[in-house]
């Protein structure tokens, strides 16, 4: 078998408050994120990330001053690594942090693979994330000079491990919620994106409604009460909907309990601990839901590594393994 080195891609997170603002203006520099030229687009990133670390800071002192985001993509990836056998290692590149693709390139020579496969841990396809990491791998490959920067797992919203491993979560905490006057409503939560991007083409809001789908029919609860919403909006743009703490207050006014599910971030860190758990459980009491529950992402659970492993063993044969709609055009973006 080839010894094949697979490169878990994430968006990374700052590890002490003193990284805040120079990992948003990494961020934000992101010409996928801000659609401009360079000469318009970095003092923009520097100015936003000014402006935005102090809010920054205070999220990530509530996880003790960093994000946790790293150490769990390590343990996602020291769990495929163990499903995959000893022909395979997995290595972790973050696209606004460290390690950064070009550390990481450097690691994947010095261990000298036949095959390289690029596992995005992002189930839903988008040019902000996906298409982002594959464009910043392809550029630090080709500087350690690795000819041939990889196959890729470009997207899995449909995937059945993952959408069962969602499912085996949710089941258990919908029937603890059962015991309420009203059966509990489920809220599918997304991370959101504005609807510039969008209206550009970006097959992530569709790719959303196929991974909610694939999570009900898993779940096979006849007549559940469920929606798909999405979360993290900031500024002053409009962002796709609707968004999770709107479905948060309107529970309220209906006096109905709610499980709320993460089903576009595989691990946990700042946009579930503190928004989900803490922000949005707080609104929830201040709203008058009569129960607020919390799914925890697939995390290292064996049915979704598993999923991963099988992902990672397609890609040997077919140089793109997922279902983008829009792949000439991501792909000409990713530099694939």
């Amino acid at each position: 078998m080839a010894r094949t080195a697979v490169v878990l891609m994430n968006l990374g997170g700052p590890d002490r408050l003193e990284d805040v603002q120079p990992f948003l203006f990494n961020l934000f520099s992101d010409p996928a994120i801000i659609r401009l030229p360079a000469f318009l687009r970095l003092p923009l990133a520097r100015v936003i990330s000014w402006r935005r670390a102090r809010i920054a800071r205070g999220i990530y002192s509530r996880l003790g001053g960093g994000s946790p985001l790293l150490t769990n993509t390590k343990a996602q990836a020291r769990a495929l690594e163990l499903v995959l056998g000893p022909d395979h290692r997995c290595f972790v590149a973050m696209r606004y942090w460290y390690p950064s693709s070009v550390e990481t390139a450097r690691e994947v020579v010095e261990w000298g693979p036949q095959e390289i496969v690029c596992l995005p841990l992002y189930p839903q396809f988008s040019t902000t994330t996906t298409a982002s990491s594959l464009a910043s791998w392809r550029m630090a490959a080709r500087r350690a000079g690795i000819a041939y920067p990889g196959r890729v797992v470009c997207c899995y919203p449909s995937d059945e491990g993952f959408a069962e491993t969602v499912a085996e979560l949710i089941r258990p905490v919908l029937d603890s919620a059962a015991d309420f006057e009203r059966p509990p409503r489920l809220l599918l939560t997304a991370h959101g994106l504005p609807m510039t991007i969008v209206r550009a083409g970006d097959p992530y809001p569709g790719q959303v409604e196929t991974t909610a789908a694939a999570v009900i029919r898993a779940l096979e609860r006849p007549g559940i009460d469920w929606h798909v919403c999405y979360q993290s909006r900031v500024g002053p743009t409009e962002w796709i909907g609707p968004a999770t703490d709107d479905e948060i207050r309107r529970a309220g006014r209906e006096g109905i309990p709610l499980v709320v599910a993460p089903i576009s971030f595989v691990s946990e860190h700042s946009e579930t601990l503190v928004e989900l758990d803490l922000d949005y459980r707080d609104l929830a009491n201040a709203s008058g839901v009569p129960a607020y529950y919390r799914i925890p992402t697939v995390g290292t659970e064996p049915r979704f590594i598993q999923s991963l492993a099988s992902l990672v063993h397609r890609a040997g044969k077919d140089d793109r393994v997922g279902s983008c709609r829009s792949r000439r055009s991501w792909c000409a973006f990713a530099g694939a």
